[in-house]
Parts: C-alpha cells; structure tokens; sequence
C-alpha cells in the first residue's frame, strides 16, 4: 500500500497547483496551491479574504490536503499509482467525484465515498486497468464542462502527467 507516498503525490499536486490565481472564468475563484476560498474558509472555519489565500502557506495547504483530501479517500490505503490518480482527480473536481471515478474503475458501488468494498475492489483489481480507467474517466467528464475551452489543454496535459507518473508508480 501507499502509506508512504503521501510527500510524492504532493510533489506532482503542488507542480500543477501553483502559486495564487483569481482567475475570472474560475468558479473556485481565489485559490493558492489549488486550496479555494471556500476551502481555506471552511478549514479555518471563519472567513477569509483573498490575501488570506494568497499568504497560504505551503505547510498549511499541505495539512489541508491530507486532512481534507487524502484521508477522505483513504490515500494511505490504496496502491501505489492508484494513490495518485485518486488524489489528483479529488483535488482537482472535489473528494466525492474522485472516489466515484476509482470506484467506476474497479467496479464497486459508485457512492463516492471510499469504504472497505471498494478498497476491496481496488486490491481485487489491476492497477494499469484502474489508472487507465479512472483517467478516461476524468478526461470524459472534464471535456463536458462549460470551462473545457478555458482550461482545457492544461487539464489534458495534467491527465496525462497523472497517467504517466502513477502507471510508473
């Protein structure tokens, strides 16, 4: 399992979640390392202002993915490769769309949150299979999106770096 991986999947994240954008066609709006608004609010639980956002630190944002993110969808306890293209897929459209495009991918209940049966269809099933679904899946759902025409060539080519960098996981 992949316990150990949670610094090397944060690595690839922070490489395609840079540095603070506001960017207007953006529905998370102010967002610093991938962490929105909404995200930092709710994590602090008050409110917060842009530049709360923008002074993010990388330890905070850090503590807020694998709180937030990476222990929702159970990252400890997936397979090398599988970990990323999960945690990737969760930061990037929120935890419960992740869940469900690991738990179409290895055949279990698509409810979006990841239990013991589908960490149990996961062990079940080839990793290569799982990853490679679990992407066309994604770049299906992203290509339907209003904002494919905005953010669409980068979303391609970060699909294809997770595809890349978990199958040689």
């Amino acid at each position: 399992m992949a316990a150990e991986n949670f610094e090397a999947v944060m690595e690839h994240i922070f490489a395609f979640e840079g540095g603070y954008v506001d960017h207007p066609r953006d529905p998370g709006g102010a967002t610093n390392m991938g962490i929105t608004i909404g995200t930092l609010r709710d994590y602090r639980g008050k409110a917060v202002t842009k530049d709360d956002v923008r002074n993010l630190t990388k330890e905070e944002a850090r503590e807020i993915y694998r709180k937030r993110y990476w222990d929702v969808i159970e990252g400890d306890l997936l397979p090398s490769g599988v970990d990323l293209c999960t945690m990737d897929g969760t930061v990037n459209s929120g935890p419960g769309r992740g869940a469900r495009w690991l738990q179409r991918a290895v055949g279990a209940s698509a409810d979006g949150k990841i239990g013991a049966k589908t960490l149990a269809a996961t062990d079940e099933a080839d990793d290569t299979t799982t990853i490679n679904r679990m992407c066309d899946d994604r770049m299906a759902f992203l290509r339907r999106l209003g904002t494919w025409g905005t953010f669409g060539k980068g979303w391609s080519r970060r699909v294809e770096s997770v595809r890349s960098n978990a199958l040689s996981m």
